[in-house]
């Protein structure tokens, strides 16, 4: 969005310095301010910046083609309040403004440039002691079509997440770094993260040992004792050495500088590097190379960097690594070809789930007797950049991008692991954290193999390098890339999670083993949960911050249930901010008492047409045609009316199977204590539906005032009939994108025209020839294993989603969701599986596979539930794969080891239908 981005200003080399910056310097670099026009008042006149930035803003905003930031500051912004989003920017305005833009889009208002100390204050935090928050009473606001506004907010306005331009050498470095110490919101970095991360002794140690990620062999020279560094480091490539004494310890230096030369480590290569390391030595080029034969010229160029080395700098000997030399096509000038050097330049962001994801890639070349400098040139795609150097064949150059992801994401793994040990006060706060980074790699030649070398990480270049990419793809007319809006949805995200932080939730019924998860993410989420539930001894009474027991299980008298709700909640002083249920029998209760709280939820009487499936369908025929149905045909699929789980459904061929399976129902479950959560304290009614052939699917959608914020299909494997039973599911879907998008509009119009207009829903559909059948509708999140495979598939979490929109939050959630990896799973029954999963050590190995991450196991019931006809899976067994393919592969050989699949209960067979 941004078509000439600033940089962060570096130290101007030195002549010296300036002979290893390369022919390049004289290429047409981005390292130049453009002067904005009109007067810029000097110092005394503009002492922090603020009318700099704003003109900085401006000439950006007219590159863009963007319409200039109208001055509202006259007529102050008033009403902000607790569930209000503030995304805070601090600082220069041009290496965020493609996220500010896209942001401005996605939540209109919601992100705020703050380009004056001036403009922001600190109060002590009411929630969290000794922290402080952030208060704007003036900043640039932003909204759809590109729309900015300044404006003044009275009272000023609390910021729920706060990053800014933290980089070493930033002009506003200092008082952003000031404003964004100790708060009590999320931080997206600091002062501190940042001089850490532009250290490139400790990010190298970093990748090395954390990541193990390939690194250009290190020797490196400390003094003291560098807590920011482990005692014994021991680190692939990295070398450290401690100094105590410069003048007494000399011949260790030049012993250590011998050996390092000497060592197998530097046998492939034949230059070294001589430079000072340390967030102040920041993008100086300061260095020197030499021939690893010039023993004493290196040793000496080392002493006399460490004659003005600190405690908190290092000098480093590294090897100088070429970039890797592949035949390429001849040349079309007879001029000699020189040699290049290749950087490969990568940003990060902390996405859905704290995990990171590689947003943009973006490549640098240069002369080969020099480092490729960040600024140094104008960046080129990753692609085009491999054909340059001679990979020519696309699944090669398709094999080095998925490897350049891979260490991507393991390399800011491993440093915001790295950060998270850290003490509140080495971070700069509490709550500070990377967010975005970078990390650059070269590619290298490895015994005749490629590899990618990791350099260093940084926490703003990466961003300044991809975000002008960018900008250059769409001057010729590429599409816009995906760098803004991963960037923004990130930030976002996390200004969503910190406004649920303290809100009281109520959330009427605990559900079984299988809604364990609700406790560890209310935890996580910092909610504090209120349950309202039958059983006075659930396990959960001791994991919320209200219990209130009360018998409801009884839901013919739901009305009146509410009202005894309504009375406990005031005879205790409660007043949640959202209420909600995530258990079946519960959806008509919840919807119910919001109704009488005041409180956003889907209304009572569509709640009950999504519950009641005959309803549901007579309701959507009526829509439809104007009529009930007639008679249904057979074979036809008998079921019970308010029925959970697929307990009770069977496939019947004539209309004395049907009699025999209503008598059996009506025998057998009567009441709630017969097969408790399956809907019987509605009653045991019974529906016959048509029988409908096709693929069976689950959608799971998450709807704002009737908009669609969220959708993910699944697939459902072959079920076992005549008693319907789920065998396996997989996610992401494998059917074609318009067929998905086929269920996704059916499950979409059938909520709506159910009344379903706020919420988390699950439908279930099929899908034939001519296109998605409604099965049924669930007015509550997915069950199963629904929620924990799209959140580990996707990101966003469902339960997340869910207090939001019941907080009348509408969720950010990905635009245009990439799946991470393909689960292939299966469900384990008690009849078929309980002696080989509990005898054989099959369910003691599971357990184990999950706690490696090898395996992803969802236990449905503690012990079995039902028994013959009514009996209900035990638990979910899945495996994840880079393909679909793979993850079956890796599912059916478990399977086959631990006893699950068999030739009563064919694996292989359930899953040949995922294609």
């Amino acid at each position: 969005m941004l078509s000439t981005s600033q940089p962060s200003p570096e130290r101007v080399p030195s002549p010296e310095e300036q002979e290893w910056a390369g022919p390049e310097a004289l290429c047409p670099g981005w390292l130049e301010d453009e002067a904005p026009d009109g007067e810029v008042p000097g110092d005394s006149g503009d002492p922090d910046g603020a009318t700099h930035a704003y003109e900085r803003l401006q000439s950006a905003l007219r590159q863009e083609g963007l319409p200039p930031t109208l001055d509202c500051s006259a007529e102050p912004r008033t009403g902000f309040g607790p569930l209000d989003m503030t995304v805070c920017i601090l600082g220069s305005p041009t290496p965020f403004l493609p996220i500010l833009l896209e942001g401005g889009t996605r939540c209109p208002g919601a992100m705020v440039l703050c380009l004056s100390p001036a403009w922001a204050s600190r109060v002590p935090s009411e929630s969290s002691p000794g922290a402080w928050s952030l208060l704007l009473s003036r900043g640039v606001s932003f909204r759809a079509g590109g729309h900015s506004a300044l404006e003044t907010f009275v009272p000023p306005r609390r910021a729920n997440y706060v990053t800014g331009t933290f980089a070493p050498g930033d002009p506003e470095g200092g008082w952003v770094g000031e404003l964004a110490r100790d708060l009590d919101c999320p931080t997206g970095g600091s002062v501190p993260l940042a001089h850490r991360l532009e250290d490139t002794l400790v990010t190298r140690w970093v990748l090395a040992a954390r990541a193990s990620l390939p690194v250009p062999p290190t020797l490196a020279f400390v003094l003291g004792a560098r807590g920011d560094l482990p005692a014994e480091p021991v680190a692939p490539g990295v070398r450290l050495v401690r100094l105590q004494d410069l003048q007494a310890q000399q011949s260790l230096v030049q012993e250590e500088v011998g050996a390092f030369l000497g060592g197998t480590a530097m046998e492939p290569y034949g230059q070294v590097v001589v430079r000072p390391a340390g967030w102040r030595w920041r993008g100086t080029g300061t260095r020197s190379t030499h021939r690893k034969e010039e023993g004493a010229a290196v040793a000496q160029a080392v002493g006399a960097r460490l004659q003005g080395l600190t405690e908190e700098d290092s000098v480093l000997l590294e090897a100088m690594v070429p970039t890797a030399r592949l035949p390429v096509p001849p040349p079309r000038s007879p001029a000699p070809r020189l040699p290049m050097a290749l950087r490969i330049c990568t940003l990060v962001c902390r996405s859905w789930g704290d995990r990171p994801q590689l947003c943009q890639v973006a490549c640098a070349v240069g002369r080969a007797e020099s480092p490729v400098r960040h600024g140094a040139a104008l960046p080129q795609g990753l692609d085009s950049s491999l054909q340059q150097w001679g990979v020519v064949a696309p699944s090669q150059r398709q094999a080095l991008a998925t490897r350049l992801r891979e260490a991507t994401e393991a390399a800011a793994a491993a440093l915001l692991a790295s950060e998270a040990e850290l003490s509140p006060r080495q971070r700069g706060g509490g709550r500070a954290c990377t967010d975005i980074l970078g990390v650059d790699f070269l590619l290298a030649s490895v015994d005749e193999a490629l590899e990618l070398v990791a350099l260093a990480a940084n926490g703003q270049r990466c961003l300044e390098t991809c975000a002008l990419a960018e900008a250059m793809g769409r001057g010729v007319g590429q599409p816009r890339g995906e760098l803004p809006r991963l960037l923004a949805e990130a930030l976002l995200h996390r200004a969503q999670r910190h406004l649920v932080e303290g809100k009281d939730i109520l959330l009427i019924g605990a559900g079984g083993v299988s809604k364990s998860f609700v406790w560890e993410a209310a935890r996580d989420y910092g909610l504090r949960i209120h349950l309202v539930e039958s059983d006075p001894e659930h396990f959960a009474a001791g994991l919320v911050h209200t219990f209130l027991p009360y018998d409801s299980r009884e839901h013919r008298r739901d009305e009146e249930h509410a009202e005894r709700v309504l009375e406990l909640l005031r005879s205790r002083g409660l007043r949640p901010h959202a209420c909600l249920s995530y258990w079946d029998d519960c959806v008509v209760l919840a919807a119910l008492v919001c109704q009488g709280l005041g409180l956003r939820g889907p209304a009572p009487a569509a709640v009950r047409v999504a519950k009641q499936k005959s309803r549901t369908h007579r309701h959507l025929q009526r829509c439809r045609r104007g009529r009930a149905a007639g008679a249904v045909p057979f074979p036809a699929v008998a079921k019970l009316e308010f029925g959970a789980g697929g307990v009770g459904v069977r496939l019947v061929e004539d209309a004395g199977q049907c009699h025999a399976h209503a008598a059996r129902l009506w025998r057998d479950l009567r009441d709630d204590a017969d097969h408790p959560g399956i809907g019987l304290g509605w009653g045991n009614a019974m529906l016959l539906m048509e029988y409908v052939p096709g693929t069976e699917h689950d959608v799971d959608l998450v709807v704002f005032e009737g908009r669609l914020l969220g959708a993910w299909v699944s697939d459902n494997g072959p079920t076992r009939v005549p008693a319907f039973l789920e065998t396996a599911a997989c996610l992401p879907s494998c059917l074609p994108a318009d067929r998905q998008a086929q269920l996704v509009r059916a499950a979409l119009q059938c909520c709506r025209a159910c009344g379903l207009r706020d919420g988390v829903f699950n439908v279930e559909l099929k899908l034939g020839p001519a296109g998605p059948r409604l099965l049924e509708i669930n007015p509550r999140m997915g069950g199963f294993y629904l929620r924990d495979w799209i959140r580990e598939v996707y990101g966003p979490d469902l339960l997340l989603a869910a207090v939001l929109v019941a907080l009348g939050v509408p969720p950010v959630l990905p635009a245009r969701p990439a799946p991470r990896t393909h689960l292939a799973g299966v469900m384990c029954l008690a009849s078929e599986h309980g002696d080989s999963l509990a005898a054989g050590g099959g369910m003691r190995a599971l357990r184990e596979l999950h706690g490696r991450g090898l395996v992803r196991l969802n236990r449905l019931f503690e012990e079995p539930e039902g028994a013959g006809e009514y009996e209900e899976p035990l638990l979910s067994v899945a495996c994840a794969g880079a393909t679909l393919a793979e993850a079956c592969e890796r599912l059916l050989g478990l399977c086959q080891g631990l006893g699950i699949d068999s030739p009563r209960y064919p694996v292989e067979h359930f899953l040949s239908h995922f294609k």
